[in-house]
């Protein structure tokens, strides 16, 4: 499991309202290109985003969906990004701290190609790109957010 931690300059109420909107998730999925649909019952257990990810013209399309949801605290996601990557369950943490948030973002492959990766290099590379990832979610929560409250 790649875990990776960021102290948000905001509530964990504002960082939900991100993950709680399915067309935002492009901007801060670092892969993610595009949205093609949100169920309209999003983020509700068993709701789906229908993404791409890629570079077009090389654009795969897939879906993740809502395993959990605990707003403000806890939101786990099933990521497919078959066939290519395969499933990964991605689980973010959220909690007070200092005046904002800290969020904890822990993920790994599942099922599909991504699983065949031994698992420190695996992990090394998931860590990587979930620093930018919550550097995003980090953007566009404080400036929903206003700053910490």
């Amino acid at each position: 499991m790649a875990v990776n931690f960021r102290q948000l300059d905001c509530a964990p109420e504002d960082v939900f309202r991100v993950l709680a909107d399915g067309w935002l998730y492009p901007s801060w999925v670092v892969g993610a290109s595009r949205i093609r649909s949100v169920d309209g019952s999003w983020p509700s257990e068993g709701t789906r985003i229908h993404h791409s990810f890629g570079v077009w013209p090389a654009v795969i399309d897939d879906t993740t969906t809502v395993l959990e949801w605990d707003p403000p605290r806890r939101a786990v996601f099933k990521a497919r990004g078959w066939p290519v990557m395969g499933e990964a369950e991605v689980m973010i943490d959220v909690e007070p701290r200092n005046g904002g948030s800290l969020v904890r973002i822990e993920e790994d492959a599942t099922a599909g190609p991504g699983r065949m990766v031994p698992r420190p290099i695996r992990s090394a590379g998931i860590r990587y790109r979930n620093r930018e990832t919550l550097q995003r979610l980090a953007h566009i929560a404080e400036g929903m957010g206003g700053g910490a409250r």
